[in-house]
């Protein structure tokens, strides 16, 4: 099936009761690790282009049509989101770039301000048939450009009220999960209660978790070990999102994990061969180690396994 857009990813999922992995990628090696390792497992996939990845490939439209091209090559529903805008004319730059989905964060605003900029966004986006992700509620920690000192949790009767008015396509919540991970000595606690309940005011409405990576103590552990100094920070544990998809959780951002398998791969081959020059040889046990971490999203979390084969002919 290859390249779909996100209205017609997140209507799938919303009936097929999952929740589609969405990955941060930023070069070739990371967007081929997405891209095989969806495939091999059969699986929908969403790959997403940050602000931060936006400046660091250059040319943020030409590198979009080289990421459509390859995926043309891989037999999977496959659509491409613009992951966390901090203003609308961020999010329309991204809608002219060709993305079919822009998320635009405007959850540091106020209430009646993230209503009115989002609604901006989401006028634009009729221009382009364009699927616009809101956030609200806070989420700590760091997304890419964006800084949050603190949680706050969606209110399900503002959500509601929010999503009537905006009329956003999906609304990205707040329920305990954390940018990037914060200092704890135990995984977050998830809260189901307010998920539930969010879901309950919102029934047939694509709703969406960031901050899905869990950072299991574990693989900061095989980092550290090849000369790593990466703190351990903490975020909910994976059997904890893996429920989310039955409670109307239709993608999750799953990124850190990623990162970090991609850095283990690169350090252990550096160390282990001293003598090593070419940049081809180490990044490709950084892509290895990438895929490996998203066919274990796929999974162990977002449970899309062969999901992609029931996407035909829709």
């Amino acid at each position: 099936m290859s390249v779909v857009t996100m209205k017609k990813m997140l209507s799938s999922a919303l009936k097929g009761k999952y929740l589609v992995p969405a990955f941060n990628v930023f070069n070739t090696e990371t967007l081929i690790a997405v891209l095989e390792g969806a495939s091999e497992l059969h699986s929908p996939v969403i790959v997403q282009l940050s602000m931060g990845g936006r400046q660091y490939v250059r040319n943020p439209i030409k590198f979009l049509a080289y990421m459509k091209s390859m995926a043309m090559d891989y037999d999977i529903p496959v659509a491409f989101n613009h992951d966390h805008c901090p203003t609308p004319s961020a999010a329309i730059e991204a809608m002219k770039m060709g993305f079919s989905g822009v998320m635009f964060d405007g959850s540091p605003l106020s209430f009646n301000e993230n209503i009115k900029e989002t609604e901006r966004v989401v006028k634009a986006a009729g221009d382009y048939d364009v699927a616009v992700e809101a956030e609200l509620g806070r989420i700590p920690g760091f997304e890419d450009l964006v800084f949050s000192g603190h949680a706050e949790y969606t209110d399900p009767e503002a959500a509601l009220k929010f999503v009537l008015e905006t009329n956003c396509t999906s609304l990205a919540i707040s329920a305990g999960t954390s940018h990037g991970g914060v200092m704890a000595e135990d995984y977050l606690p998830f809260s189901f209660e307010v998920l539930k309940s969010i879901h309950e005011k919102l029934p047939s409405f694509p709703l969406v978790l960031h901050g899905a990576a869990s950072l299991p103590p574990d693989l900061i552990d095989r980092v550290n070990k090849l000369g790593g100094t990466v703190p351990y920070m903490r975020n909910c544990a994976e059997s904890d999102i893996a429920k989310c998809g039955e409670l109307g959780i239709c993608k999750a951002n799953m990124d850190v994990d990623n990162f970090l398998c991609f850095t283990e791969g690169v350090r252990r081959n550096l160390l282990e061969h001293s003598d090593l020059y070419d940049p081809r040889k180490y990044l490709e046990d950084g892509e290895k180690g990438f895929k490996q971490e998203v066919m274990h999203k796929i999974a162990n979390v977002s449970h899309t396994v062969s999901k992609a084969w029931s996407e035909k002919g829709k």
